[in-house]
């Protein structure tokens, strides 16, 4: 298996998951997660998928300082419904770096590390996303914003030559790079860009 090798430039992010020291599944509950594991979530790698680990990041920054993040201690609302746009692939990525879950989510023992119900559609604005602490109700609320990361010109006619069944070898390889060129410029040119992460208080 092998990636890009701009993923194992992007910064992690250290969470503390209580469920995992509890069940012995991490030593001290402390899991890094990286962008190559939200690439496996999600079965690729694109702008969205990048955006979201940086909203992640961007989030639990802000709710935590230079405390480590618990994972499991979040409420997360989507302003969007689950099949709007790439909402869902959004959610998934944050769900594994938040361990907000929806009403499929671990429903905890006698009452503690429930993970189940703290993943929301539909609140708040369009576009937007809701991160919420359990344990003292701090909140935070972001948007993402690409645009100003824009795909190569040459994407569109590439794409286009894939998807009839028309472009060469070359094509493909160029469409490749391409591609995974505006995530790389994304997560490592533009990573603390307020451009992309707009961020208010809840």
């Amino acid at each position: 298996m092998t990636f890009p090798a701009f993923f194992a430039q992007v910064p992690p992010i250290l969470l503390r998951d209580s469920l995992a020291e509890f069940l012995g599944a991490a030593e001290g509950g402390l899991i890094e997660y990286r962008y190559a594991d939200a690439v496996r979530l999600a079965g690729h790698s694109c702008p969205t998928v990048a955006g979201a680990y940086m909203l992640a990041s961007r989030a639990l920054g802000r709710l935590y300082g230079s405390e480590v993040p618990r994972r499991g201690n979040f409420h997360v609302s989507c302003g969007d419904s689950l099949d709007e746009g790439v909402t869902g692939v959004i959610a998934s990525v944050l769900s594994l770096l938040t361990g907000a879950a929806g009403s499929g989510g671990f429903k905890g023992l006698a009452g503690q590390h429930s993970r189940r119900n703290l993943l929301a559609f539909g609140q708040g604005g369009g576009g937007t996303f809701t991160f919420r602490r359990l344990d003292d109700g701090s909140a935070v609320t972001l948007s993402l914003d690409l645009s100003s990361v824009p795909p190569d010109p040459r994407m569109g006619g590439l794409l286009q030559a894939l998807l009839s069944g028309e472009a060469s070898e070359a094509d493909g390889r160029d469409f490749r790079h391409l591609w995974q060129d505006r995530v790389r410029r994304i997560l490592l040119e533009h990573w603390d860009d307020p451009a992309l992460v707009h961020i208010r208080s809840a």
